[in-house]
């Protein structure tokens, strides 16, 4: 799998969602690799420049954000306080490197599953990097809102580090773009984040990401704890060299 376009699958979902109800269908249908490729061929040709804001639903609070990538390494750059956080996905676990008042400094991998900034999101979360777990399997299908179709893919977590043990996807049938996801704790294996794309936007001739709203849920209570809003801007063409 290329790690290159994981960090890329949030900027095009194509659809919004609902409740599910699962069950496996008597027709043909594709592996669960070959859905999840198709997945990571949406986002191929998206050459973007990402920039968007996170909001803490109760408080209030916004963090503005940029995320850029070249090679295998995702770029993370916050202001106020100015910060530069890159992930190197070269490395197994992923390296992650902090430039802070112009200052260059490893941190511990244990920083990707962390609340990035006081929220309840992670960098874990915002690479998306689930989506290159090995052996995926079709465990079920979806109609969602407006009767969207949508497969719906588990992967479960090969390495022992990481707060998630395992992750359900549901991938829209109609665009090979993910509309929902569901991460699961790795201790008690319970529900922790929901993923609901809520909006999607026109950049070019590509539908893309506006509106999705994570939300974290206690370990061990099941007690929703948090609700994230990540809205993203128009995407803006990287310029070519």
């Amino acid at each position: 799998m290329n790690r290159r376009l994981f960090a890329q699958s949030m900027i095009a979902t194509l659809a919004s969602v609902g409740l599910p109800n699962l069950a496996l269908s008597k027709e043909s249908d594709p592996s669960a690799d070959e859905i999840l490729r198709l997945v990571r061929m949406s986002y191929a040709m998206q050459d973007y420049k990402l920039s968007g804001n996170l909001r803490d639903d109760e408080s209030g609070r916004t963090q503005p954000f940029e995320l850029t990538m070249a090679a295998q390494v995702i770029r993370f750059r916050f202001s106020d306080p100015a910060e530069i956080v890159n992930v190197d996905l070269s490395s197994e676990p992923p390296t992650l490197t902090q430039i802070k008042s112009g200052s260059k400094s490893k941190m511990p991998p244990s920083a990707l599953s962390e609340p990035l900034r006081g929220m309840s999101m992670s960098y874990e979360d915002l690479s998306l990097g689930f989506l290159d777990w090995p052996n995926p399997k079709l465990v079920g299908h979806d109609t969602i809102k407006l009767g969207a179709k949508c497969w719906v893919i588990q992967v479960n977590n090969p390495a022992p580090t990481g707060a998630y043990g395992t992750v359900k996807i549901w991938v829209h049938q109609a665009s090979g773009g993910m509309a929902k996801m569901e991460a699961y704790d790795r201790t008690s294996g319970k529900l922790v984040k929901e993923f609901l794309v809520r909006g999607v936007q026109k950049a070019g001739d590509v539908t893309v990401l506006e509106e999705m709203r994570i939300k974290t849920f206690d370990a061990i209570s099941g007690e929703k704890q948090a609700l994230t809003i990540m809205t993203m801007d128009k995407p803006e063409k990287k310029q070519s060299l």
